[in-house]
């Protein structure tokens, strides 16, 4: 089996490639950016500046699968517990050559999965018991070669990093605006003070809007490729298309209270947590829409004469 999970037999998509390329690059952009205005504005702040935006990236990238995995509820299962859950993900490692990541479930009844994790070597899959409960096996495995595609792709990492950014627009704005005023005293402080406490709030807007659509677009993006690979690698298109319509027309019967809960983690699921008017009217989805989605698989179809 592959150790280094870089050359998988999931099939290449160079579309997600350049996208995932470009995407980090301006991001990237966006982030030197936004630390240098800072450190110009608030110079007597930017040692703190360079520490936290240094500190929350590091940790928010190291750490991604272990946060993701405690804010959705998730605990490792072994074999013993979950043999077929495991068997499965076995067959579709050894299929796609590449390493086994870790196995999750949580106890949750909305029929979901995500995978998360910085690189395939510490990467987990995790399904809910909703998701166990309700799916079909041939529909569980396409559900998983979902999730193994993106572990395979390596977009879960590159998720997280531009996901990030949004994250650190908003903690950079209050800790520059406090060492900004907290800096006071003299009239060059104060009018530094003044003006950042009208640029900066303005700037992490337009840098959080210009990550947010960039990283919702990605998104779509990936979860048509992830949908590609996965009835590429089963060869079962028509088990992936049940699994979703089944999946997202139970997560539309839940309660939108329930479901407001998981909306935060949206981009690492399977199938968005939202109730059928909302995917509707949702225009900046994490998402593809279903329709979408199921035009793409009956396409994989006819092409693979099934």
């Amino acid at each position: 089996m592959s150790s280094s999970g870089q050359h998988t037999r999931f099939a290449p998509d160079r579309g997600l490639t350049s996208r995932m390329v470009a995407t980090m690059f301006v991001i990237g952009l966006l982030y030197v950016g936004f630390t240098g205005l800072l450190i110009a504005l608030l110079r007597g702040a930017w040692p703190l500046i360079v520490l936290i935006s240094g500190g929350l990236f590091v940790a928010q990238f190291w750490f991604s699968d272990k946060i993701t995995e405690r804010a959705m509820g998730a605990h490792e299962v072994s074999e013993e517990q979950y043999p077929q859950l495991h068997g499965t993900i076995d067959r579709l490692c050894a299929l796609a050559d590449m390493p086994k990541p870790r196995v999750a479930v949580a106890d949750n009844d909305m029929p979901n999965a995500f995978a998360t994790g910085r690189n395939p070597q510490n990467a987990v899959v995790c399904v809910t018991t909703g998701l166990l409960r309700r799916l079909e096996p041939e529909e569980l495995e396409g559900v998983l070669a979902h999730e193994l595609s993106h572990v395979a792709h390596r977009d879960v990492a590159v998720m997280t990093i531009a996901g990030f950014l949004g994250v650190l627009a908003g903690a950079m704005t209050r800790i520059a605006m406090y060492g900004g005023f907290m800096g006071g005293g003299r009239n060059n402080n104060d009018q530094n003070a003044a003006i950042a406490a009208l640029i900066i709030p303005l700037v992490s807007i337009v840098v959080y809007a210009i990550s947010f659509l960039l990283t919702r677009l990605l998104s779509r993006y990936r979860e048509l490729a992830a949908d590609r690979a996965a009835a590429q690698l089963t060869g079962r298109p028509s088990a992936l298309a049940s699994a979703l319509t089944k999946v997202t027309g139970q997560i539309a019967a839940i309660p939108s209270e329930d479901l407001r809960k998981s909306q935060p983690y949206n981009a690492f699921y399977f199938a968005p947590a939202l109730s059928a008017r909302e995917t509707a009217a949702q225009l900046f989805s994490t998402h593809p829409t279903l329709e979408k989605r199921l035009a793409q698989l009956a396409k994989i179809s006819e092409q693979l004469g099934r």
